[in-house]
């Protein structure tokens, strides 16, 4: 008989053999149990988390030939059951979207769905890596999908949710399939090494279940493995021998080292761990999560539940996550996330490498910008001053601003003696006076006129000139036009400027002159159009 592989032989058979997707499981078996089985299905997660497992564990609970009906309990030992374990019943079709990616496969599909199932309850299509179809195949899918014959069922089952359209969601119930802890890896990979008949070192199960990332395949891969050489007894030496060293005590020693500021011992780490077989990439990616544990540990404590460290090791940790600030672990994961980039595409990664190393070892030279501004002195000649607030810094054009322009170089309108910083700085002169603000009556008579550029001087009109030429005839006599006039001169106003009071709530109801009263802080007054002069 053909040798059967650990990721095959261990796979999840029933609901209750699930590893580390307990909601899930418990919300289909209730599903099940109160009859509330939905046409289409959606599992997203990594790679190894259970997708097709629980799809297969599914299948195998709606079709059963031992009930009567759908059950959370299927007995695994029917024709059915056992076909459905190896991907090979006639009426649970499993497609690899991959290979089945155009518009004409699904077409295919869709026909098939009319003829009812062969021997089974429901006709199931479990496709996996559904986000390799293309858009036509998706479209040709919608349909279907959304209301298919009584007797189809649907498993969708996708690594990259991110690329499967939202009308597919929509359709579906999507289940999340989270990363397998490393305790729950560990404690399967005891059973089976047991079920094995073999032994294993706890300190090899629980490297195994860290180099698994969350995945249970690719830990009973590298187990696998591991049984090839040794079927007996699983050692440390033995995972050393077959499997790149162990990076967790390398990289923690090159991030003490890089503490304690020693470049040449931390370029001296980094070829160790490289000699080992780990790939430049690897190498980023495995000190981008040392140096993020240290952060977690520096701003959750050790005890924190998104904190996973080795057995044994905390108060190393704790201890080494005090020599960093917390800008100082973002800055190191911001430089080590560049590097990874940045290798993937040159031909001189080892030498960024190690430019990013000897970076990593002066880390705790470099100050926040936040304390060396905070440490600068005020004024030229070292004295600290204390800064005003800004409302008392703002300063009106009043006595303080300059009477008149210059023409001088090096001077502006907003301050005299204006040049370049070095020479200022080098002569210990004073510091440079603030721009001057000028206030809201700066546009009256007796305010300075300011000037945009140091050689120009400009004068700002007065109220009482008129802004545009207007032609007067040579034989017009003011006096004359008033005698012609009727009504004569206008009647002296009760109130200042010779307005009345109703006149001025009249005119001040109007939004444009009670913005334009606010803004100059004017006054009303009546203007005798005939003289262009006060009339009072």
């Amino acid at each position: 008989m053909a040798y059967t592989v650990l990721a095959r032989k261990y796979r999840s058979r029933t609901f209750e053999d699930v590893i580390g997707q307990q909601p899930i499981a418990t919300t289909l078996v209730n599903a099940i149990k109160s009859g509330r089985i939905h046409h289409g299905y959606l599992f997203t997660g990594t790679r190894g988390v259970g997708k097709t497992s629980m799809a297969r564990i599914l299948a195998k609970a709606l079709n059963c030939l031992k009930a009567d009906a759908p059950t959370p309990s299927p007995c695994g030992e029917c024709d059915v059951c056992r076909a459905i374990a190896e991907g090979q019943d006639i009426d649970v079709i499993e497609i690899d979207a991959a290979s089945h990616t155009g518009v004409d496969n699904i077409r295919e599909l869709r026909s098939n769905t009319a003829y009812r199932p062969a021997r089974a309850r429901y006709k199931i299509y479990i496709i996996d890596e559904v986000h390799m179809l293309s858009t036509g195949a998706f479209n040709a899918l919608l349909k279907t999908l959304e209301e298919p014959p009584e007797h189809v069922k649907f498993i969708l089952a996708t690594t990259e949710i991110q690329k499967v359209p939202a009308t597919i969601q929509s359709r579906c119930q999507r289940f999340v399939f989270r990363n397998i802890g490393p305790a729950d890896i560990e404690k399967r990979l005891a059973e089976i090494v047991r079920a094995e008949g073999a032994k294993a070192e706890e300190a090899v199960l629980r490297r195994i279940a860290r180099l698994a990332n969350g995945s249970m395949r690719d830990a009973l891969s590298i187990l696998d493995q591991l049984l090839s050489v040794s079927p007996t007894k699983l050692t440390a030496e033995l995972l050393d021998e077959i499997l790149p060293p162990a990076q967790d005590e390398q990289i923690f020693g090159l991030l003490k080292d890089a503490a304690a500021g020693d470049a040449a011992a931390v370029l001296a780490d980094v070829d160790k761990i490289l000699a080992g077989g780990r790939g430049l990439d690897v190498f980023c990616n495995d000190t981008i999560e040392a140096v993020r544990a240290l952060m977690l540990v520096r701003v959750c404590g050790v005890n924190a539940p998104m904190v996973d460290l080795p057995a044994g090791a905390q108060e190393e940790y704790v201890r080494l996550s005090g020599q960093f600030e917390l800008s100082q672990y973002v800055q190191m994961i911001s430089m080590l996330e560049e590097l990874r980039r940045n290798v993937r595409f040159s031909g001189a990664g080892r030498a960024l490498t190690d430019a990013c190393m000897v970076r990593l070892a002066r880390m705790r030279q470099w100050a926040p910008i936040e304390r060396l501004l905070a440490e600068l002195p005020e004024s030229a000649d070292g004295s600290e001053k204390k800064k005003p607030p800004v409302s008392e810094r703002a300063v009106a054009a009043d006595s303080r601003a300059p009477k008149a322009n210059s023409s001088a170089p090096g001077t502006s309108a907003y301050g005299a003696g204006v040049g370049p910083v070095s020479q200022q700085r080098s002569s210990g002169a004073a510091p440079l006076p603030k721009p001057q603000v000028p206030r809201r009556d700066a546009w009256k008579s007796d305010a300075t006129p300011v000037s945009r550029t140091p050689q120009a001087t400009a004068e700002v009109p007065q109220w009482d000139e008129q802004p545009f030429p207007v032609e007067i005839p040579e034989d017009y006599h003011p006096e004359d036009a008033a005698a012609d006039d009727p009504a004569g001169p206008p009647e002296p106003r009760s109130l200042g400027g010779g307005i009345s009071s109703a006149d001025r709530a009249r005119i001040m109801q109007d939004p444009l002159v009670r913005q334009v009263m606010e803004l100059f802080d004017g006054n009303l007054e009546y203007v005798d159009r005939r003289t262009q002069t006060p009339a009072g």
